[in-house]
């Protein structure tokens, strides 16, 4: 009975603590709600506070940006009232300036009526005028025109012939002023020894005995010497002297040299003659090479060829009209230079071109052509530049002048060969220059008379006045000098004067 009794206990007290569990829970869960409850109606109450806060602050917001708005209208309807005042005054303006154009070209339509109508009057009155002029004069206007053209023809060749005296005049003087100054400081720069040296081939002898010796038995001695050096030997009534012949001077120094040693030595046979002259030979050869190196190195070109050395000092024994040629070349590369620096031009070319612008006076009796041509070509084959080709071949106008360094050359050349002293001319070759001068001056047409003065520098051409008038004097001078500087070579310059005069003439009875 005990277990029963304990289970119903059990079961009971199992149901009672369920049903107190429940109204707990009950209890619990009610009181969950009611909480729950209370926080929602709190969150409500908040969101509806904040609801309404944002209302407001949107409201203000809307006001704030209407106003704004607002105003930011009135502005611009005042912007736009103040532009449509503009744009009314600018449309008021440009009506007012239409009107003022249409008046103006009312205007101007009546001014250009008038001046149409007035240029028909201006032209009838100049038809009726050019008419009574013609009845008057008794010429026709084509004739009137001619003769007013010859007569301003006239004034304008007269005015044109004043102008171009002047600026030749200008030209010349200034041309001058700067040239003197120039060539001055050139010569001044250069202070080279001014000594003409001629190669002189008489020998000097003992005395007269030794031109027996000389020739020898039958002739021996003399043929021996002849045959081997190459030269003619002229034994005459000179008193201890003897005179040796050749048209190359090279040969003509062996010649000198070997006979003034076998003068000195007395020993004279065609064995020693010969040995003589092949040492007399060799020696001319080396002071040959030695003579070009110096003439480069005093005239400060370096790196020449070793053949156009030998040819350059070949200029040693080679004169022109009493000036020696190497001391020529020598003294016309320093001119070029300095006239090349003080133009700015290369010095390099002028010098080296001025050097060897006689090369061709070396080789001109073994070759033909002029000794510009020659010296050129010879240049050209031994790796000279172009540049110093041309100023070779051209300081004689032989050839056109590509460079300002070649017309540098040919000044210099001529101031070498133009100074007081530097030549001189036998009276035979100075007679038929001045011959040769005055025959191209008569060649001309128009020319009465013509002399050349001051031993060949000017010539005067006097011209007959009714077939030359002063501007075809001025012409004729440049064509005579034009003439001369291409049909004659001179050193230096000639002055060409042409002289036109008219005289009247009348006598008293």
């Amino acid at each position: 009975m005990q277990p029963q009794w304990l289970i119903v206990f059990l079961i009971t007290a199992f149901a009672a603590g369920a049903v107190i569990g429940f109204v707990v829970r009950h209890i619990q869960i009610r009181r969950e709600v009611k909480a729950g409850q209370s926080k929602a109606e709190a969150l409500i109450e908040a969101a509806r506070s904040q609801a309404r806060e944002t209302e407001l602050r949107a409201r203000d917001d809307a006001l704030r940006a209407r106003a704004e708005a607002e105003a930011e209208a009135s502005r611009r309807r005042a912007d736009l009232g103040k532009d449509e005042e503009r744009l009314e005054r600018r449309r008021a303006e440009l009506d007012q300036r239409l009107e003022q154009l249409d008046k103006r070209d009312q205007t101007l339509s009546k001014r250009q009526s008038t001046i149409d109508r007035r240029a028909s009057e201006i032209e009838l009155l100049h038809s009726q005028t050019v008419a009574e002029l013609q009845r008057v004069s008794g010429m026709t206007q084509e004739e009137a025109k001619g003769l007013l053209l010859a007569e301003v023809e006239r004034d304008a060749r007269g005015d044109m012939v004043r102008i171009i005296r002047q600026i030749e005049e200008e030209a010349q003087t200034e041309g001058e002023r700067r040239a003197r100054e120039l060539i001055a400081d050139a010569i001044q720069r250069v202070a080279s020894d001014h000594v003409a040296e001629v190669t002189v081939s008489v020998v000097p002898l003992t005395s007269d005995e030794m031109k027996g010796r000389i020739i020898g038995r039958n002739g021996r001695n003399i043929r021996a010497f002849e045959q081997a050096a190459g030269v003619d030997v002229v034994v005459d009534d000179t008193p201890e002297a003897v005179t040796i012949s050749s048209f190359d001077p090279v040969r003509r120094e062996v010649a000198r040299r070997s006979m003034e040693k076998l003068v000195l030595d007395g020993r004279i046979h065609p064995a020693h003659i010969e040995k003589v002259v092949e040492q007399m030979r060799a020696e001319v050869d080396r002071f040959i090479v030695e003579e070009g190196e110096r003439a480069a190195f005093d005239a400060g070109v370096p790196g020449i060829h070793p053949e156009i050395l030998k040819k350059l000092g070949r200029l040693r024994f080679r004169t022109s009209y009493g000036q020696n040629q190497l001391a020529h070349a020598i003294e016309t590369a320093q001119l070029a230079g300095v006239i090349a620096a003080e133009l700015g031009a290369d010095t390099e070319v002028a010098k080296a071109g001025a050097l060897l612008h006689d090369l061709g006076k070396a080789m001109d009796h073994e070759v033909e052509g002029t000794h510009a041509a020659i010296g050129a070509e010879f240049a050209k084959r031994h790796g000279v530049s172009l540049a110093v080709v041309n100023t070779i071949a051209s300081h004689h106008r032989e050839v056109d002048q590509e460079s300002v360094e070649a017309v540098i050359v040919e000044a210099a050349d001529a101031i070498s060969g133009a100074r007081p002293g530097a030549r001189r001319e036998s009276l035979e070759l100075y007679i038929k220059r001045v011959k040769a001068l005055e025959e191209i001056a008569n060649s001309f047409p128009g020319v009465s008379q013509s002399y050349a003065l001051q031993a060949g520098r000017e010539i005067r051409v006097i011209v007959q006045p009714e077939d030359i008038d002063d501007l075809d004097a001025t012409r004729l001078a440049r064509e005579v000098a034009k003439k001369i500087e291409e049909g004659m070579q001179y050193p230096g310059q000639i002055k060409v004067t042409v002289i036109r005069e008219t005289r009247a003439v009348d006598y008293a009875k």
